[in-house]
């Protein structure tokens, strides 16, 4: 297990949260449940703090009322390996209440923000020719959900 964590913030929706996060993932799990009893700011057997792992990684999710907001200045990155993986996840994190924003992040129902990434979007990003990654960048900058295809066939055009 990983030594941090992040913990998200929710006002009463930890446990829904964590379960559908878990839901999209192979590889995940709820690992514990803490809930609060009598005299808490929620209703006793309320979720307080949610452990949960996706692709490995750790995370916890508690529930500590409606003084904080998510922003996009935190966001999840999920890195796919191809397109129909990207569609996965852009369609899940978007449905019920999600919004796209551009550049592959989203929001999900929640208000979390998420990064869709396609594996190589690095490499295409930071390719030696200045020209190149320009004209990538550029062709991101247009899109909502990334094609990583679109990306590279704008870089590889002549200027």
């Amino acid at each position: 297990m990983t030594k941090i964590a992040p913990c998200l913030w929710f006002n009463g929706q930890a446990e829904d949260a964590a379960n559908f996060y878990v839901s999209l993932f192979t590889d995940a799990a709820i690992t514990q449940i803490s809930r609060y009893g009598a005299g808490a700011p929620f209703p006793a057997g309320t979720a307080l703090v949610v452990e949960f792992t996706l692709a490995g990684a750790r995370y916890q999710a508690i529930n500590g009322g409606p003084q904080y907001q998510f922003s996009p200045a935190i966001s999840l990155s999920i890195a796919c390996k191809d397109a129909a993986e990207i569609d996965h996840f852009w369609t899940a994190l978007t449905e019920n209440g999600g919004s796209e924003v551009r550049c592959g992040w989203l929001i999900d129902r929640f208000g979390v923000s998420w990064q869709v990434v396609p594996d190589g979007l690095g490499a295409l990003l930071s390719a030696p020719d200045p020209a190149r990654r320009n004209r990538a960048m550029q062709a991101m900058m247009g899109m909502t959900k990334l094609d990583l295809a679109a990306m590279r066939a704008a870089a590889d055009r002549a200027s």
